[in-house]
């Protein structure tokens, strides 16, 4: 059997049933996306407790609205469940799993291992199958084909008895000008044929599919895009610190220096970095790159550099209180904003909550508010159990704490209540003097 022109031909007349596995940031909006565009949609996950709340109609992402959800489960276009032997009845299945870092800063690919072999067991000759997760280059070939060749004690040939392709996510949650379906799509395949279908299944859902020649360059494109932002943000971040001693404010200088209109892009000091992509990705190369021998360390710095920014926010809190004759220990600090965006609920490698740590490490009392964040979720390294403050308590609290330390700059923030009632404040993302539109001089 032709299993590629059979595939091609389900893509074409969206008779293709679609498979996502993972229903968080990436997953969802790409299951909705296909859905939306006339495919019928399992969103696999986990995660039990998703799976009633998703076929509800209702969403636990707060950028994504439960209208959304809804009319695509009332149209029977996507259907949410925990029972992965309906991956038999996929034509495409798409992986979109965390891939974070160990204790160590190696890559964890243990949902990836997980979701392939959970793959194989169900496996179908003519499936497509695609991974989406950041990866280091290699992952799709070393670690998924092997699992698909010999799914089931059968020898199945790629690019043949089915497919397989990498094709990099690129969401950037709360981002209202750039979505799933306006962003270009990289796809590489294992063999030509993996990639004409997988390009063909893409070019229903985007605007543009943007084929390379192999997996291991789309799973490279990919580190790229996060190292070059990490890397220069590490680049500011320190020149952050160098500036602050020297008395020379780094925002206006950025603002001075980006009148350039050639050969110069703004980026801008911080906290330090959060989400799954920039804090975690240069470090999937660098340990790649250790099996080759090779040296990594422009991004290893890179990757220090702003790893080390909350223990330097600390150091400024301490800073701003002993100009005040405060003391740390004992002192009342209102964290503002702790998602690692703005106007987002993602709680993914926040710097908030390593900032949370080290400031109760040194005895400081913390509290904080986010509209978008009302209880700190339990993540691999914390678990603070704290819960944020309600707008009623934040607005008549506000002057009873020693210091506030924005950390998120979310436009629901109220500015000028702010800066009216705190009593000291340490702005790290100069969202205060923006908003209140203060010049540099």
């Amino acid at each position: 059997m032709d299993y590629k022109s059979n595939l091609l031909e389900q893509i074409s007349s969206k008779t293709a049933v679609i498979g996502v596995i993972g229903m968080g940031y990436v997953g969802l909006p790409l299951a909705l996306r296909f859905a939306e565009k006339g495919f019928k949609v399992f969103g696999f996950d986990i995660d039990k407790k998703k799976i009633p709340i998703l076929n509800k109609g209702n969403s636990y992402i707060k950028h994504i609205p439960s209208s959304r959800i809804k009319k695509q489960v009332e149209r029977k276009k996507f259907k949410a469940t925990s029972d992965f032997s309906k991956l038999k009845h996929c034509n495409a299945i798409v992986i979109c799993v965390p891939t974070p870092l160990t204790e160590h800063r190696e890559p964890d690919i243990s949902f990836v291992k997980s979701s392939g072999k959970t793959i194989a067991k169900y496996l179908q000759k003519g499936q497509l199958i695609v991974l989406e997760s950041s990866t280091y280059p290699g992952t799709t070939e070393e670690i998924l084909l092997p699992l698909f060749s010999k799914s089931n004690g059968n020898k199945y040939e790629v690019g043949k008895d089915f497919f397989l392709s990498f094709s990099p996510e690129r969401e950037d949650p709360g981002n209202k000008k750039y979505h799933t379906g306006n962003i270009p799509k990289i796809v590489g395949g294992i063999t030509k044929n993996c990639l004409d279908v997988s390009s063909a299944l893409y070019s229903k859902i985007v605007n543009q599919v943007v084929k390379v020649s192999s997996c291991k360059v789309a799973e490279s494109a990919k580190l790229l895009e996060n190292i070059y932002r990490s890397v220069n943000i590490a680049l500011v971040n320190e020149l952050k610190m160098i500036f602050d001693k020297m008395g020379i404010d780094v925002w206006e200088v950025i603002e001075a220096a980006k009148t350039k209109p050639f050969g110069f892009h703004a980026f801008y000091p911080g906290p330090g970095l959060g989400g799954h992509c920039i804090p975690i990705d240069p470090f999937y190369l660098a340990w790649k790159a250790r099996e080759y021998d090779i040296p990594t360390r422009f991004i290893e710095l890179a990757g220090e550099i702003n790893t080390n920014q909350p223990y330097y926010v600390v150091s400024k809190v301490i800073e701003v209180l002993n100009k005040s004759q405060i003391s740390i220990r004992n002192s009342k600090i209102l964290i503002m904003g702790v998602s690692y965006k703005k106007n987002i609920d993602d709680m993914r490698e926040s710097p908030a909550l390593k900032i949370i740590e080290i400031l109760k490490e040194k005895g400081a009392n913390v509290d904080y508010y986010d509209p978008y964040v009302p209880k700190l979720p339990k993540t691999r390294k914390y678990d603070f159990g704290m819960k944020s403050l309600n707008l009623n308590r934040f607005e008549s609290e506000i002057g009873s704490f020693d210091l506030v330390l924005l950390i998120t700059d979310h436009d629901k923030f109220n500015v000028g209540l702010i800066a009216k009632k705190s009593k000291l404040i340490l702005d790290t993302r100069n969202f205060i003097r923006k908003k209140k539109k203060i010049k540099y001089n």
